[in-house]
């Protein structure tokens, strides 16, 4: 039998390599010719239901107040947000790079508590932001000049910066409802700023899923990557804590890197090592100065 710290640990590494396969379902949909839209609206709508599902199995009640849905809802309009910029990143960069990017998320936190909750920066804070300036840059530029694409920068640090919100947003409300609920309902909004989007252009619009290699690889979204990586999650933050949690989440990006060098070819040069390390000691800084706690879908 496992001891119960040794069962946080693998639930906190599942979890992590988990969310870390968004790159393997979404890339292999964009080569089926699925726009991102549609994507994320099959992602979300099935998770919507398993979740559901869950709910209704551990009886946990849907009711929400009017304070519950404003908060609810704005959180699901930032994910979709960040979401959206995220899998669209994907077009642009590869995404192992475009999925560290993504993890400078708990730096952005910090900034915003910062300049807007005046917060104290501490001289840790200044040198994990250094050290993830110095890490973007070595992603950006070579020898021979920019390597990623401007675009899919911006829209991944877009990404970043919307879930930092998020995160602010859990945090200062102070909502007291059960993990499953507040993403059941983020969900949903989040799936009905998708669905609106959709309708922004006629490159966005929902696509039907015409084989099953669609199927599995939006089920792969679904189930393993959105309410398999949150369950384990919940798992490891009740056993290790959010901030033992919140260190393993650095497999998150290392997963996508992975699958990217390994399943669909992306190059990886040591200008992107030594980035991606930068990147990853600076978050780890930010991490173990301060328990954050990263709700996640």
């Amino acid at each position: 039998m496992l001891s119960e710290k040794t069962k946080g640990i693998a639930c906190g590494i599942l979890s992590a390599i988990c969310y870390g396969m968004n790159p393997l379902g979404a890339l292999n949909l964009y080569a089926e010719n699925l726009s991102t839209t549609s994507v994320l609206f099959y992602r979300f709508g099935f998770a919507i239901l398993i979740l559901a599902l869950i709910m209704g199995v551990k009886r946990i009640s849907f009711r929400i107040n009017k304070k519950e849905l404003l908060i609810l809802s704005s959180l699901g309009v930032l994910f979709a947000v960040s979401s959206l910029s995220l899998f669209m990143s994907f077009l642009y960069m590869p995404a192992g790079v475009a999925s560290t990017l993504l993890f400078t998320h708990p730096i952005m936190v910090a900034l915003i508590m910062a300049l807007v909750f005046k917060e104290r920066i501490t001289s840790v804070v200044v040198f994990s932001i250094a050290l993830a300036f110095g890490g973007v840059c070595l992603l950006y530029y070579s020898g021979e000049g920019i390597v990623l694409n401007t675009m899919g920068v911006i829209l991944v640090l877009l990404s970043a910066f919307s879930y930092a919100l998020y995160m602010i947003v859990v945090n200062k409300s102070s909502i007291n409802l059960p993990t499953f609920k507040v993403t059941f309902y983020a969900l949903i909004f989040c799936w009905i700023c998708v669905s609106l989007f959709s309708f922004s252009d006629e490159s966005f619009a929902i696509q039907p899923l015409t084989n099953f290699n669609q199927l599995f690889y939006v089920l792969l979204l679904s189930v393993v990557t959105t309410v398999m990586s949150l369950c384990l999650m919940n798992v490891a933050v009740r056993i290790l804590g959010s901030t033992p949690t919140s260190i393993m989440g650095a497999l998150e990006p290392l997963t996508a890197v992975i699958i990217g060098v390994c399943v669909f070819d992306e190059v990886f040069s040591l200008n992107l090592a030594l980035g991606i390390v930068l990147i990853l000691l600076s978050v780890m800084l930010i991490i173990l100065q301060k328990k954050i706690s990263k709700p996640r879908f």
